[in-house]
């Protein structure tokens, strides 16, 4: 079923106007239960969304697009709605009227313990809080094949606008979780058999490896911390191995995204 809509104060589109914390409460990020919402922005992503079994609450699509998602939409419970470009462009706040956007229920939340459980190669975010970056991290890792996510409660949600339109969507096909302490997490790692590679330029007391030099047997996770300050100093400490990617001379690092993008391939 398809529904127009002429009025760009139709009540149907509230969620489309409302701002993530409306969306979702930071509780709710972090339950195990599938609670609050997210908004997936392109027909690209709203397309993964719906492949990946999410379940939608209310998709606004051109006529095009509402043709093509309407039946998968119906069949999860949810309601296609269509508009003019006027009224997409205006509800969503976006300068350009996308041909989809939906509202979908937010998935139920993976444990750290089962991520860990049934990967073999994992990226950890201590303090990442830029969601393009966390974004960038997601499709970086669904492309070179990495397992997840492991996050700890400062960095961005996968889920988050920002975040899904620069992953293009593929966030949905790596598991993701949250945990509590970066340092016991890592002990958590080593217990189950993991090698963790801590990226950093340098450090006072331990050796650093340039990472084409690095080769692990086994299961892997990848430590990655904030950009202006790194890991902690207990984080590098724990870390099975530290490295880092040479640079030309006066440059002293790269982009998180970025040097994610170089660890995960170099560490396949």
């Amino acid at each position: 079923m398809i529904v127009t809509i002429d009025d760009a104060l139709d009540p149907r589109l509230n969620a489309f106007r409302w701002r993530e914390r409306q969306l979702t409460t930071i509780a709710q990020r972090k339950s195990a239960l599938n609670e609050g919402l997210f908004i997936a922005e392109g027909d690209l992503v709203v397309h993964r969304a719906l492949e990946a079994g999410c379940t939608p609450d209310v998709v606004l699509c051109d006529p095009k697009c509402a043709s093509e998602f309407s039946d998968a939409v119906h069949n999860a419970g949810g309601t296609t709605l269509v508009a003019s470009a006027d009224i997409r462009r205006e509800v969503t706040g976006l300068g350009v009227p996308l041909d989809a956007i939906g509202v979908f229920k937010r998935p139920p939340l993976i444990s750290s313990d089962d991520l860990i459980a049934q990967s073999t190669r994992l990226i950890v975010l201590d303090c990442v809080d830029n969601p393009s970056n966390v974004g960038s991290i997601a499709r970086t890792a669904a492309a070179l094949g990495w397992d997840g996510l492991l996050l700890d409660p400062t960095s961005s949600d996968p889920l988050s606008r920002r975040a899904l339109r620069v992953s293009m969507g593929t966030t949905f096909k790596l598991g993701f979780a949250r945990f509590a302490s970066t340092t016991e997490l890592l002990t958590q790692l080593h217990q189950s058999g993991y090698a963790t590679i801590g990226l950093t330029p340098q450090h006072d007391t331990r050796e650093v490896t340039n990472l084409r030099s690095i080769h692990i047997e086994g299961k892997r996770a990848l430590i990655l911390g904030s950009e202006r300050q790194g890991l902690s100093d207990a984080s590098l400490e724990l870390c099975t191995q530290l490295a880092n990617i040479t640079m030309a001379d006066g440059v002293d690092s790269l982009n998180v995204a970025s040097a994610s993008a170089i660890a995960c391939f170099a560490l396949l």
